[in-house]
């Protein structure tokens, strides 16, 4: 297992990010900790959380990802091994009041709509602390901004969408108090912009608030976005974020499961969840999909396996979050960066395929 460190100060994490979003509904406690227990003997000491976890979001299961992930690391006294991410939900619309209402016990019965208004940050981040059974997180993350942005699959900014933000001076200051008091070490974006990222970071200078280390954002082989602009404004030069790639295998269709006769139990996610995360499993994502698995079994490979090592070989990407139901789906994504190298006819070939379909995840 290699490893890399977030940012100019953050922390040293393996290439993989175990993703945690299925743990307590398309997953059991006692299978999410077979695969914390797998992943941290392979080396991969980063894993990945949210307060809103599992998904899809529901009242009854708000926070549950988080507590059995507590329940182990005060089971196996590992803390000190891992660098533990976690997110505070972002601006929202949508009235999902019950994610802010579990930052308590009990749950709050008059919680706001969720926002990055600063006491709500605070609170979240006390919420997860007691979920997870720490006194601090090495990794916060603002889930999505708090103003309307192209993100989930959505392409163009749309100026009829805007809504007043919490001001970035607000929520950097809050992150940055968070920091001072040990509660957090680090923090980062997630479904983020080029301009947000431009804008966190220089409101972060001017606060003397240490700069966010990382952003997480849809990266896959079915949506090749964040090469352009974000990866200027995050390259070392410059903001100097790491790329945590979240859906590199777009929820499972960037895998054999869903080509040439293979099989997609009921517990898949586009199975069991069909109109959860749409744009993973379009018309046109499963047609380059089906582009991609002929070229990875013409070279040997599965196409996760050339999913995630085409994210590990992208000199942005510093950790890339891998998601799995079975423990065979977990063995083989850990192969994939432990084992797979992509030669240049294949990552060319991968360019070929991009040109004739480009980022068909991408709803507008």
């Amino acid at each position: 297992m290699r490893y890399v460190k977030l940012g100019g100060n953050g922390p040293e994490v393996s290439i993989v990010c175990l993703g945690t979003m299925t743990w307590g509904e398309q997953n059991t406690e006692e299978e999410a900790w077979e695969q914390l227990d797998y992943a941290l003997a392979h080396g991969v000491n980063f894993i990945d959380t949210a307060e809103l976890y599992p998904v899809p979001p529901r009242p009854e299961t708000c926070g549950r990802t988080e507590e059995m992930i507590g329940r182990w690391l005060q089971a196996r006294g590992c803390r000190d091994k891992v660098v533990l991410a976690t997110k505070v939900m972002g601006g929202s619309k949508d009235g999902r009041t019950f994610v802010p209402a579990n930052r308590t016990v009990p749950p709050a019965a008059d919680a706001p709509s969720p926002r990055l208004e600063p006491a709500q940050i605070v609170a979240a981040v006390a919420g997860s602390l007691r979920r997870l059974q720490t006194d601090y997180v090495d990794l916060l993350q603002l889930h999505w901004p708090d103003r309307w942005a192209p993100c989930f699959g959505k392409n163009q900014f749309r100026i009829e969408e805007h809504y007043d933000p919490v001001p970035f001076e607000e929520q950097v200051a809050a992150v940055g108090q968070l920091i001072k008091e040990g509660k957090v070490r680090h923090w980062g974006l997630s479904n983020e912009t080029t301009f947000g990222v431009c804008k966190m970071c220089e409101v972060a200078a001017k606060l003397g608030v240490p700069p966010p280390v990382s952003i997480q954002n849809d990266f896959s082989l079915l949506d090749r976005r964040f090469e352009g602009h974000l990866a200027e404004a995050c390259a070392p030069f410059n903001c100097n974020l790491g790329l945590l790639p979240y859906g590199p295998l777009a929820g499972g269709t960037l895998t054999d499961k869903y080509h040439s006769g293979g099989e997609a139990g009921p517990n898949a996610r586009h199975v069991k969840f069909p109109g959860f995360q749409p744009r993973y499993h379009s018309e046109r994502s499963l047609a380059a999909a089906a582009k991609y698995y002929e070229l990875a079994q013409s070279k040997g490979l599965s196409l996760a396996q050339l999913a995630l090592a085409w994210c590990k070989s992208r000199w942005y990407v510093a950790s890339t979050i891998i998601g799995a139901t079975t423990m065979e789906q977990l063995k083989e994504d850990i192969e994939a960066f432990e084992n797979v190298e992509l030669d240049e006819e294949t990552l060319a070939a991968i360019d070929a395929i991009h040109l004739q379909i480009r980022n068909p995840n991408v709803m507008d």
